[in-house]
């Protein structure tokens, strides 16, 4: 397997040194399953290279960035080890399949390691099986052998849509389905997170995002079942700080 793929810890396989000049005391459990994400569509040059620099420093999984981004972060991140997701679809899921296809496509040839898809909710809610799993199916073709994490969006789903939509996404070839986007009415909760586990099993990923601003939020969605967690707040949580808020 390849430096940039994953194993279910969410870390990237093979060794990741870190920095010298991390803190002592870090917490390296959880930076090595963070996305580190900055997805506000006011978000300025600046703040991607601080964005960047931040993952860089604490050694963090990746960054997380809308795709017309993915470019620059891999500019600035240069031969560091962590990775850029880019999003597709972003944030409603509401664009076509094909659409969600080509960001993926562009994405991957800016350099995006991985994809974070929003699926079409109203086509989960609706119970419309074949046209959900196509729309996860052509951006996994898409991205051509790169992680795919789909996003439910939980905070508007029933219970039952939300294990349906858990297994669809399974099927449909992705190997992470994540709670939210952090831009609807709800992020990620740990309820949430353990029925998603419980659906999916063991061997797959369950990326929590969303409203985790603090190492105890984090620690408590890891205990529920995530392997993977999306936040704004990547350098409160590592270093247990308490300047984290909302956490995207």
């Amino acid at each position: 397997m390849s430096k940039g793929s994953i194993g279910l810890s969410g870390a990237a396989i093979g060794p990741r040194p870190g920095l010298l000049l991390v803190e002592c005391g870090m917490r390296r459990d959880l930076a090595v399953l963070i996305d580190h994400t900055l997805l506000r569509p006011d978000a300025v040059p600046s703040e991607f290279e601080r964005l960047c620099a931040e993952a860089a420093h604490y050694d963090l999984a990746t960054v997380c960035v809308n795709s017309t981004h993915v470019g620059l972060c891999g500019e600035l991140l240069g031969a560091s080890d962590v990775r850029v997701v880019a999003t597709a679809g972003f944030p409603l899921g509401a664009a076509s399949a094909i659409a969600k296809a080509a960001e993926a496509s562009q994405a991957v040839r800016d350099g995006a390691s991985e994809i974070d898809m929003v699926c079409q909710i109203g086509d989960l809610k609706s119970g419309r099986e074949r046209a959900f799993m196509e729309d996860i199916r052509r951006v996994v073709d898409a991205a051509d052998g790169r992680v795919v994490k789909a996003i439910l969006e939980t905070c508007l789903l029933t219970d039952d849509e939300k294990r349906r939509g858990a297994a669809w996404v399974r099927r449909a070839g992705a190997v992470f389905v994540k709670t939210s986007t952090g831009f609807a009415a709800g992020g990620a909760t740990e309820e949430d997170v353990r029925l998603l586990r419980s659906e999916v099993g063991p061997d797959f990923g369950v990326k929590a995002a969303g409203g985790i601003g603090d190492a105890e939020t984090a620690d408590r969605m890891i205990a529920a079942g995530a392997n993977r967690l999306g936040t704004s707040a990547g350098v409160a949580i590592v270093t247990e700080s308490e300047k984290g808020g909302a956490g995207y």
